[in-house]
């Protein structure tokens, strides 16, 4: 496992944090928090009823006895749960209606965050990203100052680490939404040890080209420099420019990016996906995540093509953003 890993499981041991897995029946959660469980790093919550999940990890072999199983239909707190979920959606919800959502795995664990009872929560090795994301939206929302959640990929080949965003969650970003996306990554950068240097790339350096796309860019960058002004970020840039210091020195020598940024803010999530994707299949690089960013407690979202690999990391990930929740 790369140093990034083992940085994080040691900043996270001693502080047990209890992360929620809604899809408690699924065989690579199992492998997972079996593996979670028995390295002390966390304690997984699984939801369920605790005698088919028990059945099912008995038929694979795997020790769950570290894992804390809870079922909706039996849970004692169920009615104050309820009553916290009418009042948190403000009227868009009645009694009758959270008792039916509640039943919901990832409604029932996201609850479960909210009210402080768990720390974090991991789903979609079953559901759909949508699934995951919109419980999250709807009860723990995004922090003061942050209008929307967006998703980052950390990017490790070897010893280098860069963190991409948004990869994920926002098509179209406006300015004000990329000025925010970018401060949010330089934030997570953070949690991984890395010292943001920020470049907002474009198919422009520095007014070599001029558009709408551009305009979007520069503005963000003022935004970002303005909210938060020890920031270091630059723009616009190509690739290249943020990148390769030879090629910095020539297309924006004024520049406080010399070539080496770290963490990279795509214009849009169209090239921010294929941005990843490249790095991932051509150069090499593991891409961990998504990781989402901006709510008021962590919630993570798989791909349905995960591994148990992928589930035991970004639950890693998950306990070490909630240490700074």
């Amino acid at each position: 496992m790369s140093d990034l890993f083992q940085e994080l499981k040691h900043k996270i041991t001693s502080a047990d944090k209890k992360i929620v897995f809604p899809e408690s029946l699924d065989e690579r959660i199992l492998e997972a928090v079996s593996k979670l469980s028995k390295e002390g790093l966390l304690t997984p919550v699984l939801i369920g009823e605790e005698s088919a999940i028990q059945e099912k990890a008995n038929s694979l072999s795997y020790d769950i006895s570290g894992c804390t199983i809870i079922a909706p239909n039996h849970y004692p707190a169920f009615e104050e749960m309820v009553e916290s979920f009418v009042e948190r959606r403000k009227g868009k919800a009645t009694p009758e209606q959270a008792r039916e959502v509640l039943k919901n795995e990832n409604y029932f664990g996201t609850m479960l965050v909210y009210q402080n009872e768990a720390d974090g929560l991991v789903s979609g090795a079953v559901h759909s990203t949508s699934d995951t994301v919109r419980p999250a939206l709807q009860i723990i929302k995004t922090k003061p100052g942050v209008k929307k959640t967006s998703g980052v990929f950390i990017m490790v080949r070897n010893e280098e680490k860069y963190v991409f965003g948004d990869c994920a969650i926002n098509i179209a970003p406006d300015a004000n939404d990329l000025a925010e996306i970018a401060v949010e990554t330089a934030g997570t950068a953070k949690l991984f040890n890395i010292d943001p240097r920020v470049a907002m790339l474009s198919f422009s350096t520095k007014g070599s080209a001029k558009s709408e796309e551009t305009e979007r860019v520069i503005d963000a960058l003022q935004i970002a420099k303005e909210t938060n002004p020890d920031l270091v970020i630059d723009g616009e840039f190509q690739f290249d420019a943020a990148f390769v210091p030879s090629v910095a020195a020539k297309k924006a020598p004024d520049s406080v990016i010399k070539g080496d940024a770290n963490v990279f803010i795509f214009p849009s999530l169209e090239a921010g996906n294929i941005g990843y994707k490249i790095a991932q299949r051509l150069g090499g690089f593991e891409a961990v995540g998504p990781i989402l960013q901006g709510l008021n407690s962590p919630v993570n979202d798989l791909s349905r093509g995960c591994s148990a690999d992928d589930v035991y990391k970004l639950a890693i990930i998950t306990a070490a953003q909630a240490l700074e929740s």
